[in-house]
């Protein structure tokens, strides 16, 4: 094949790949005061499922509010966010709610755990919400210990364990309903680097194995170049859309 016609398939492939995520003219403002703040600025993107993607960009760039947008944290002020064929913001509370639950899961820079919970309890915490047996639920758990290297750590509360411990507990949260999306905000923010570097690993790694689609956001350039695509961002645009395809 020569070059030209190889080049022409790779665009076709790139062409017919289902669009999972599709972000189209969105913007978001907030509100300080009296000052009126332009959080994002008529932003435009696809995602494919299965997807690595990371959000990269100063503070105050857009990075979060886009992520809160996408994961239905947050509301729009105009334009259309749609997952997976339902757009978003035609959605009742009670739908946002499933999507939430169901189809997304969640990574925090704070890891979000509660304190009075082990290990094991925080990540059934989203099985029971979702009325999953209890035998399921027990099934599930393990598995998912298993998956984060703390099966040895299942009955210690998140004062007993390190930061990275406690965030892989919180990765296992999210994972633990089988979400199509895995969304990460700033996921390693509050570890050290060399931890930070293991816990983005695991997340990325995970993330390929059970084919999700992960989102993450970061500030670091290191961080963000480990995912398949980054988008940058500044002043509430994507100015980048980078491939390593």
């Amino acid at each position: 094949m020569s070059q030209e016609s190889t080049s022409t398939a790779r665009k076709t492939k790139r062409k017919t790949k289902k669009n999972f995520i599709n972000i189209i003219d969105v913007s978001k403002k907030y509100s300080l005061g009296e000052v009126m703040v332009k959080a994002l600025d008529s932003v435009t993107v696809s995602i494919h499922r299965g997807e690595i993607v990371s959000i990269v960009g100063p503070s105050g760039s857009g990075k979060t509010t886009l992520l809160n947008l996408i994961g239905a944290l947050d509301y729009l002020d105009s334009g259309t966010i749609t997952v997976d064929g339902q757009e978003l913001n035609k959605l009742s509370d009670r739908e946002l709610s499933f999507v939430r639950r169901e189809t997304i899961g969640y990574v925090f820079q704070n890891f979000n755990l509660l304190e009075e919970l082990n290990a094991e309890k925080n990540i059934e915490i989203p099985l029971i919400l979702s009325k999953k047996p209890k035998e399921e639920r027990k099934i599930r758990v393990e598995e998912l210990l298993g998956a984060v290297g703390l099966l040895e750590r299942r009955n210690h509360k998140p004062d007993q364990l390190s930061g990275g411990e406690q965030q892989r507990v919180a990765i296992a949260r999210a994972l633990a309903n089988d979400p199509e999306i895995i969304l990460a905000d700033e996921p390693t923010g509050n570890l050290d680097s060399s931890t930070g570097k293991r816990i983005l690993d695991l997340l990325i790694d995970l993330s390929k194995e059970h084919k999700k689609t992960l989102i993450y956001v970061t500030h670091s350039n290191d961080q963000a170049i480990l995912a398949q695509r980054q988008l940058v961002m500044n002043d509430g645009t994507i100015i980048e859309d980078l491939s390593k395809e």
